[in-house]
């Protein structure tokens, strides 16, 4: 009996040991988790403006008898700063933006209910339709975190199962519907490009996205402006 009694003691405290690990390291997800949402719903505010493009160039190829247009692309993060401007050449000049846009209500995730009301976007691909002829180019990597949301001083699973949702919900709008999304959607907004004319992409607090034309400011027509040092 003694000798029962000496083996359960130590066996609890092995116990007690072993369950304080578990809770500290679930906890720790828990905290870290939670703070990886905070910054994801951060990012989630629909702005007002997420993208400018320009045209920066359009030549005339005497092979292929076609007039090519190349475009810059300048995609603003969510707190609103420029990131790595893309260029992109098409052998036309109508172009559209394929984008994802989710709208959340209620993802089934921890502290669902601060999605509610924000809108996500992901701009997709950029193309150009003209047949067998059609263009396209990939902005963001199917099932990647995009890079205007990711937090770049966490490296957590937890944000890539999140945005995988996203992929998951925003290609499968049955599903969506299913957990209480309140839209999800492809979009592909499109304009005519032409040189002269400064064309921002907007996002609109209803999950929309459109695209609006103004011409340049005369100051800056012929002008060729040098990088600041």
């Amino acid at each position: 009996m003694n000798f029962i009694k000496k083996l359960i003691y130590p066996i609890a405290a092995l116990l007690i040991i072993i369950l304080g690990i578990y809770g500290y390291n679930f906890y720790q997800k828990y905290v870290n988790e939670n703070k990886v949402l905070k910054q994801i719903i951060e990012r989630l505010e629909a702005e007002s403006r997420i993208a400018e493009v320009l045209v920066t160039d359009v030549h005339f190829d005497e092979e292929s008898n076609r007039k090519f247009t190349t475009i810059k692309f300048l995609e603003y993060d969510s707190t609103g700063k420029p990131m790595v401007p893309e260029y992109f050449t098409f052998s036309g000049n109508v172009i559209q933006f394929q984008s994802l846009v989710i709208r959340f209500d209620d993802i089934n995730i921890r502290n669902k209910d601060k999605l509610k009301g924000k809108s996500a976007y992901i701009f997709w691909k950029v193309f150009m339709l003209d047949g067998p002829n059609t263009q396209e180019f990939e902005i963001t990597p199917v099932n990647k975190v995009p890079q205007g949301y990711q937090i770049v001083s966490v490296q957590s699973d937890y944000e890539k199962k999140l945005w995988q949702k996203f992929w998951k919900y925003a290609l499968n709008p049955d599903k969506a519907r299913r957990i209480g999304i309140k839209n999800a959607q492809i979009e592909a907004p499109g304009t005519m490009f032409v040189p002269g004319t400064i064309y921002t992409i907007k996002i609109e607090h209803d999950g929309g996205i459109r695209i609006d034309a103004l011409p340049l400011p005369e100051i800056l027509k012929g002008e060729t402006i040098p990088k600041s040092n």
